[in-house]
């Protein structure tokens, strides 16, 4: 019988057949904008039009949903990379490299909005998890490293792994910050600085001695902190970093510092206010640092200073970083739109600089390679541990001006 009336009238509403690719590609890009503790399950539902028990129906959990996530956005690195080689297996070395830096840069574009799911928010996952995805990290870093040893014999292997590692660093990158620019240009400038990473000629490493290594050392000419906000601060950067701002709490930190839980309200009204000093902080160091260094003679002089300046303070204080990173996502709206702009002036001041040295680039260009050095800082660094060795700190310079000033 035929229907009439609102029935007939009524669309049949079907379920897509990409529902559950659907949600998972939402719930990566929300995470990785705002931090996997901030995004709701309802949220991600509602921006889909379902609703939460929908939802559910796909994925048994919000963690469900990271894990998928985080190794979509992994596997399709992987893929990129193998099925770069596919075919030229037997070419040149160069060749084969070329292919390679091709097909993983058009998939640091093509991903941009996710890649800093697997950089940032794999904090979160357990252990096994957490495994899969350095497993491919390190698939695919000596999937680089191999034509390049065929290139450059004389490379040492650490020095292979790390220019590779730079390489996919820089490409990873773009996922930090919303600079805007074509894709053409962006393709060809992220190709042109992953290639003059892999170029870089490295100064040696140091031998890696356990008893000597100054990994985390404490600044010798540092004074002991007395200050009982100063204390919270350092004990908050170091819990937030080892624990995530969510499963940190105010007791343990007030422990962490010998303060009282009740005393630590006397100087923060709460926990979000004390991850915001933190990020005040470190703000306040690098001011004076890029002060000191603007007063160099000459652009690429005061460049340089001012990458070493950074590389510095970050090695001295590592847990800053990732918890910015990773954390700013917790602060209020206001806060956070605070030290954006903070971020941006700090920015603004090495586009400046690069600019002047290499006029051929435009503002966001220079951006562009700006956030890339400065993402080399984290991503290497955590290969090196953060070894405050002047030596290793050499080597992460170099790199960082291999990809500001090209060679």
């Amino acid at each position: 019988m035929a229907l009439t009336g609102a029935a007939a009238e009524r669309p049949i509403r079907r379920r897509p057949k990409n529902r559950k690719a659907q949600i998972a590609r939402v719930a990566a890009e929300a995470f990785s904008e705002r931090g996997y503790h901030a995004v709701g399950v309802d949220e991600i539902a509602a921006t889909i039009g379902i609703s939460g028990p929908a939802l559910y129906r796909h994925y048994p959990s919000k963690y469900a949903l990271l894990v998928h996530a985080a190794n979509t956005a992994a596997d399709a690195l992987q893929a990129s990379a193998d099925g770069a080689l596919t075919g030229v297996t037997g070419n040149a070395p160069q060749d084969r490299l070329d292919h390679l830096i091709a097909a993983l840069v058009a998939n640091s574009i093509e991903n941009r909005k996710v890649a800093g799911l697997y950089r940032w928010e794999s904090r979160y996952l357990e252990a096994k998890d957490r495994t899969r995805i350095r497993d491919i990290f390190a698939h695919v870093t000596q999937s680089v490293a191999a034509p390049l040893r065929e290139l450059r014999p004389e490379l040492p292997t650490v020095d292979a792994t790390t220019l590779s590692a730079s390489a996919l660093s820089v490409m990873g990158s773009i996922s930090a910050h919303h600079t805007t620019l074509s894709m053409r240009r962006l393709d060809t400038l992220l190709k042109a600085a992953s290639e003059s990473i892999l170029r870089t000629i490295l100064p040696p490493a140091v031998p890696n001695d356990p008893e000597n290594a100054a990994v985390g050392a404490p600044d010798a000419h540092r004074f002991a902190v007395t200050s009982k906000r100063e204390l919270l601060i350092n004990a908050a950067e170091k819990i937030f970093d080892r624990r995530g701002y969510h499963d940190s709490s105010i007791e343990e930190i007030g422990a962490a510092a010998c303060i009282n839980a009740s005393s630590v309200y006397r100087y923060f009204p709460s926990k979000a206010d004390l991850l915001a000093a933190v990020f005040y902080r470190a703000g306040d160091r690098l001011a004076v640092a890029t002060a000191a260094a603007l007063a160099a003679t000459g652009p690429e002089h005061a460049l340089r200073t001012l990458a070493e300046s950074y590389l510095e303070l970050s090695f001295r204080n590592p847990e800053v970083l990732t918890v910015y990173f990773a954390e700013i996502g917790n602060l209020a709206k206001n806060e956070r739109a605070n030290l954006r702009h903070v971020q941006r002036r700090h920015i603004e001041e090495w586009v400046n600089l690069l600019t002047a040295v290499r006029p051929e680039l435009s503002a966001p260009e220079a951006r562009f390679l700006v956030h890339a050095a400065m993402g080399l800082v984290l991503d290497i660094g955590r290969l090196m541990r953060f070894d405050t060795r002047a030596e290793s700190r050499a080597r992460l310079h170099t790199l960082m001006m291999a990809v500001l000033l090209g060679n």
